[in-house]
């Protein structure tokens, strides 16, 4: 049996790829704690939280990500990584605010997009209730 020096890795988000590479480390953080990744680590799935992401590429060079939720699946030298959102950074300083912009800005409209859709709900059902009535 020989031993690995890599991994390949897959961080992708619903629409793009956000890095395809080999790696020599990972750093998560799952719903049970952080951890740590080596490319002969056992066959492993998890589910990430909102966190940093590290990868550490074969040059060397360590990649920083902001993920939200997604889930982790390492099989032989192969890691996918699924997250419903994700953006890289530079440093650890510049990815909280590069987070800060693309996530929460996110939400907020999400939350106004799910208020609108629920007066929409709440006219719908009205309207039904209205034709429900005896007419005179």
């Amino acid at each position: 049996m020989t031993l690995a020096t890599e991994m390949v890795v897959s961080l992708r988000l619903p629409t793009e790829t956000l890095y395809q590479g080999t790696a020599i480390r990972l750093y998560g953080v799952a719903e049970n704690g952080a951890f740590g990744m080596l490319p002969n680590h056992i066959d492993f799935v998890t589910a990430l939280v909102p966190s940093v992401f590290l990868v550490t590429t074969v040059e060397g060079e360590e990649l920083i990500f902001g993920i939200d939720e997604g889930i982790l699946i390492k099989k032989g030298h192969q890691v996918d990584v699924a997250v419903r959102r994700g953006v890289r950074g530079e440093d650890l300083a510049s990815i909280k605010d590069t987070v800060y912009r693309n996530f929460i800005a996110v939400d907020e409209d999400e939350r106004v997009a799910r208020s609108a859709l629920s007066r929409l709900e709440a006219g719908i059902v009205r309207r039904f209730a209205e034709l429900q009535k005896p007419q005179p």
